[in-house]
């Protein structure tokens, strides 16, 4: 049996503590990942249906092979190992602008860090997603302008509650406009989002996109013993 309780790894950033504990959860007899930023949880690896269906649904909107993603926060790294699940996907580029969590994961600190890295699909780029996003330079780095497929996001708890105040402009229309300019005709836009599905986001999003829906994303919490309910938004240009 592992240990009941360890701080893996702690650093600190310009938005906050950052730490990477292991816990036992007894209850249920599995080791518990959790990446915390303060007093906040960022990710649980017992809880990551709804991160993982931001791939599913995301890729299950886009049309063709050989797919070019972005995935705006790594966490726990299980959004983009759903999208590497996916034959059709070519290329993957995940942005983080924490600095030590792909750290973690290039280690092998972080348990799915050595299957992501060892993807030759995959990417990790260390940079301000939001400022990436409002650039005419793009994610990428070696190519810039390059646009993609689908730019799937995870980073902040909801559009309305945010990890840091300088993300707001991005949930706005002007900054939807600027995420949407990074995607090919037809490219799918998909926000992770820790509440409920928000008519008023949908509606902003369908003023820029062509499509725009929230999909409701319900799982069981075993600590809890109730379901809750998180959403996927998808938008389509």
């Amino acid at each position: 049996m592992s240990r009941l309780f360890e701080e893996l790894a702690f650093q600190a950033t310009p938005i906050g503590e950052l730490s990477l504990r292991r816990r036992r959860e007894l209850s249920l007899g599995v080791d518990v990942y959790e990446i915390k930023l303060g007093d906040e949880f960022l990710m649980s690896s017992l809880f990551t249906a709804s991160e993982i269906e931001l791939a599913r649904l995301g890729l299950a909107a886009t049309d063709g092979s050989a797919l070019d993603i972005v995935v705006g926060g790594l966490g726990l790294g299980y959004t983009a190992r759903a999208v590497l699940e996916n034959t059709g996907v070519g290329s993957l580029l995940v942005v983080d602008a924490l600095e030590a969590v792909i750290e973690w994961h290039c280690s092998g600190l972080l348990p799915l860090g050595p299957e992501l890295t060892g993807d030759p699909r995959c990417r990790f780029v260390h940079g301000d997603f939001f400022a990436m996003s409002a650039s005419a330079a793009g994610f990428d780095p070696e190519q810039p302008g390059r646009r993609f497929d689908a730019i799937l996001v995870d980073i902040d708890h909801s559009p309305d509650a945010l990890l840091a105040p300088g993300s707001a402009g991005f949930y706005r229309p002007d900054g939807l406009r600027g995420v949407a300019s990074h995607l090919r005709p037809g490219g799918v836009f998909g926000l992770w989002s820790n509440e409920p599905p928000d008519d008023a986001f949908t509606a902003r999003l369908a003023q820029v996109f062509a499509e725009a829906r929230g999909e409701a994303v319900v799982f069981h919490n075993p600590l809890q013993d109730r379901d809750f309910t998180q959403t996927v938004y998808l938008a389509r240009t």
